[in-house]
């Protein structure tokens, strides 16, 4: 069955980047999706929050999310918008601003807010940088991605991925494509928020909402890797708004 896409308004630089990555994506990984449902059943503006284990996964769960008709909107740092060559594209595609250790940094949340309501797909990390857990478990999550799904009330939906850390280990820039690697992906359900929509938006509403994400990210994460994981999740300090 051919899949009809909806008609995104998708910048140039958001074209030149599929053309430049998805051929490369298709034959140089194996593919193991599974939940993609979750991401079609409301047509609607989504948040998407995966785990982060390489500078790899982003290519694996924009493949992923791209296949599926879900063109990805990821919150980016805002000095890699900066960047030359680089940053015209990504500026292009319609990437959201992270201003890091500034007063703008709510302006990140508002500019993720409102292409949420205008039915797009935002990805965000809640663990804020691939993770330091040395068993690449995901480490406590920072609660921008709850704070986007609390103020819009759209669905917030968990994703495990595992296998990009074998292409590129963590903090690492070399290469291992070669043999072809699975990309193994969960999506699940969206997180429960209800009981929590009509509560002040304050620290203790977005610590519960952002710990039911990372509870359900971790239950898929070992659902991939058919093990267990910490019973307590890893803190790593760093400032920055998500």
């Amino acid at each position: 069955m051919t899949r009809t896409r909806r008609a995104w308004r998708l910048g140039w630089g958001f074209r030149v980047a599929v053309f430049l990555l998805w051929l490369p994506m298709q034959l140089l990984t194996k593919r193991d999706w599974q939940g993609v449902e979750h991401l079609e059943a409301d047509p609607g503006g989504i948040i998407v929050a995966p785990n982060h284990t390489s500078w790899f996964d982003p290519l694996v769960v924009a493949h992923m999310l791209w296949s599926v008709d879900r063109p990805p909107r990821f919150l980016a740092k805002e000095s890699v918008f900066r960047v030359p060559i680089m940053g015209p594209i990504i500026t292009s595609a319609g990437q959201v601003k992270v201003y890091r250790e500034t007063v703008e940094a709510v302006d990140a949340v508002r500019d993720a807010v409102t292409a949420v309501e205008r039915g797009e797909c935002i990805v965000v990390y809640p663990e804020g940088t691939i993770t330091r857990d040395p068993d690449l478990w995901p480490m406590q999550g920072k609660t921008g991605a709850a704070r986007i799904a609390l103020a819009t009330g759209r669905p917030l939906l968990p994703l495990a991925q595992w296998g990009a850390q074998e292409v590129m280990a963590p903090y690492r820039k070399q290469l291992r494509l070669f043999p072809r690697k699975t990309m193994h992906v969960r999506i699940g359900a969206p997180v429960d928020l209800s009981d929590l929509a009509d509560r002040p938006l304050d620290a203790d509403t977005l610590h519960i909402a952002t710990d039911r994400l990372m509870d359900a990210m971790t239950d898929l994460l070992a659902e991939i890797r058919h093990e267990t994981p910490p019973k307590e999740r890893m803190v790593f300090e760093r400032n920055g708004p998500v």
